[in-house]
């Protein structure tokens, strides 16, 4: 690994657009810096969600009811279901709050994992091109994790089980897209959204003010590429 991110942070040097933004910091800097942004990146939205409130209080992510309910909802409130309604909204932020913190070994090891070409493509990339490259490399793995997670704390309410039957039957239809037939599968891909999201602004912050940043590798690396 460190052989391939040499020859990348070799690459990506010789580029001329980056050269001489580049100027003086070495292969080793260039990796270094690029590895502790995104972890750096991923850890810092990791902490702000896998919390009590991380989504429930923070109207970026947080999780409204599934279209197909949101759009009874009024009827709900109405038929004397107020609080089941409630309920289940403040149970699925609280399932995606547990379940977030899985994401932290996956995406660290994502970082270690990355191609030549991938690092290539973060490093003079768009604004967002880290969070591009973790959505690619851990979603699907993310999403199995989540859902179990996300079953157990939702599996609690009952709404979410009368949900669950109906929107089955939604789907058999046509009426509801597979990706909102149950509960669980829609709360995760939320999380995800809302995960990816956070990641997102991280990385917007490094590229655009690298003095913000913690680290001063970090500064220096992408200070010099602005």
């Amino acid at each position: 690994m460190p052989r391939i991110l040499g020859f990348l942070a070799a690459l990506v040097i010789s580029l001329p657009a980056l050269s001489a933004g580049l100027e003086g910091i070495s292969n080793t800097e260039a990796v270094s810096g690029l590895k502790q942004a995104l972890a750096d990146g991923s850890a810092a939205a990791v902490a702000k969600l896998g919390v009590e409130n991380g989504f429930f209080a923070n109207p970026k992510v947080k999780i409204p009811l599934p279209p197909a309910l949101k759009r009874v909802e009024s009827a709900l409130r109405f038929a004397g279901m107020r609080q089941q309604a409630d309920d289940l909204v403040l149970a699925m932020n609280r399932a995606a709050e547990a379940a977030v913190p899985e994401a932290k070994a996956l995406l660290v090891d994502s970082v270690k994992r990355m191609s030549v070409q991938d690092a290539k493509g973060i490093l003079t990339g768009g604004d967002t091109a880290a969070t591009d490259y973790f959505r690619r490399s851990t979603q699907a793995q993310l999403t199995k994790r989540f859902l179990p997670i996300v079953k157990k704390a939702t599996d609690q309410v009952g709404l979410a089980e009368k949900y669950n039957s109906l929107a089955g039957q939604g789907v058999r239809l046509g009426l509801i897209r597979q990706d909102q037939s149950t509960i669980e599968g829609y709360v995760t891909q939320k999380a995800l959204d809302g995960l990816y999201l956070m990641i997102g602004e991280q990385e917007k912050a490094f590229r655009q003010n690298p003095l913000g940043a913690t680290s001063d590798i970090v500064k220096r690396v992408f200070g010099s590429m602005r």
